[in-house]
């Protein structure tokens, strides 16, 4: 199997003063959060020679012809369940162009095969399409809704109620793209689209990944976070609208693919790219493997656990239920995943003992900062791995 190497941070779903759920975010330490920061820090220097950024001024209608031959990957799956613009933002988009009001910026990653992979820009140009074209990406064609200067003419009109130079004025309509040539070093094509990643609603690392890395593992990772072994672990608890969800499995692979004790890494954003190109090289039978120790992982952790899987717990075994935490997410379900099927059916059978010396771990201040902060570190890393294994092998053995 696929060999790589490098780090780690945590997941949360929200709690309200009653203990009910009200939603997910990601709890990252602080050495997490500083690098997720956009623009705060460059981690890896590099030669500014190596970029190679073009600018594009091309027309809407050229784009529209790009998007009905695949050359430009709008990932109908990624922009955050493509549910965050309403009708009436959608509206004011198309208003703003028949205004002739300039749009911002797009940016775009130009891959191998010369598709453009669009990273900033895409529910602007994905309402474009929908308004002009909506048959070429399946979707149901956008009227106008509650426009602020048009509203009384056009509201509630398609594209194909506009009068003809209005269609043309849209199509004609002027717009930047900002492409990064394919050839641009990868560290320094996430490095760019990081920093200027400071829009309306900033991409997340895993969007990023998404965005910038399609084949095989974006996939892998969308059908895996809708499984039900996958949302039934974690108590459908992880939202998919940031994919905090496919950036748990992720790490989970990352894992599989490189041995936490020989992991030696200080970049753990870079640790996940190199993991997720793996994931688009694997052969099918190794893909069909992976998911079985997932399953059996996600499966194995729900009879031990039940709804605690993957939760720190107070230390005096009470009842409140804690937030899902991705480094411990990570750690059991690889140790899990690795587990023979008799070790499972022995750790389900002492699920009590296990929940024990779960609870004693938690009062071990050295396990709690490996799953808390800074986690990315190597030795954190290895620290934790070996701490749940002996739990898991001690209970099975005795």
């Amino acid at each position: 199997m696929a060999k790589i190497s490098e780090p780690v941070e945590e997941v949360v779903e929200e709690l309200d003063s009653l203990g009910h759920l009200t939603g997910v975010e990601i709890e990252d330490d602080l050495d997490a959060a500083r690098a997720d920061r956009p623009g705060d820090v460059i981690n890896t220097p590099f030669d500014p020679e190596l970029i190679d950024v073009v600018t594009r001024t091309t027309t809407v209608d050229l784009l529209l012809s790009r998007v009905r031959t695949e050359r430009v990957d709008l990932q109908p799956d990624f922009q955050r369940q493509a549910g965050i613009w309403k009708a009436v933002a959608k509206s004011r988009l198309i208003e703003s162009l028949l205004l002739r009001i300039p749009l911002p910026t797009f940016y775009a990653a130009e891959t191998d095969d010369e598709v453009w992979a669009m990273v900033d820009g895409i529910q602007r140009l994905t309402t474009i399409v929908q308004f002009i074209e909506p048959e070429s990406i399946g979707a149901e064609p956008l009227r106008l809704r509650n426009l602020e200067y048009l509203g009384k003419e056009y509201d509630n009109a398609t594209f194909a109620d506009l009068p003809g130079r209005l269609q043309t004025r849209l199509r004609e309509t002027e717009l930047i793209v900002h492409l990064i040539r394919r050839g641009t070093p990868e560290e320094v094509k996430f490095n760019i689209f990081a920093r200027i990643n400071t829009g309306g609603l900033p991409l997340s690392r895993q969007e990023l990944r998404h965005a910038l890395m399609p084949g095989q593992g974006r996939i892998m990772l969308r059908q895996w976070a809708d499984s039900d072994a996958f949302t039934s672990a974690t108590g459908h608890s992880v939202r998919s609208d940031r994919m905090a969800d496919r950036e748990m499995i992720l790490r989970f692979l990352a894992f599989r693919l490189t041995d936490p004790d020989g992991y030696e890494g200080d970049d753990f954003d870079r640790f996940l790219r190199v993991s997720m190109k793996a994931l688009n090289s694997l052969s099918s039978q190794e893909t069909e493997e992976l998911q079985r120790q997932f399953e059996k992982a996600m499966s194995a952790a729900t009879r031990i656990f039940g709804s605690y899987a993957f939760r720190k717990r107070d230390r005096h075994g009470g009842p409140r239920r804690l937030p899902i935490n991705k480094a411990l997410f990570e750690t059991v379900a690889v140790n899990l995943a690795v587990s023979t099927d008799e070790q499972i059916a022995l750790l389900v059978k002492r699920k009590d003992r296990v929940k024990d010396e779960f609870l004693k771990l938690m009062s071990d201040v050295d396990f709690q900062s490996a799953i808390s902060q800074g986690t990315g570190d190597p030795a954190k890393v290895r620290l934790r791995f070996a701490a749940i294994r002996e739990v898991f092998d001690e209970v099975a053995d005795q």
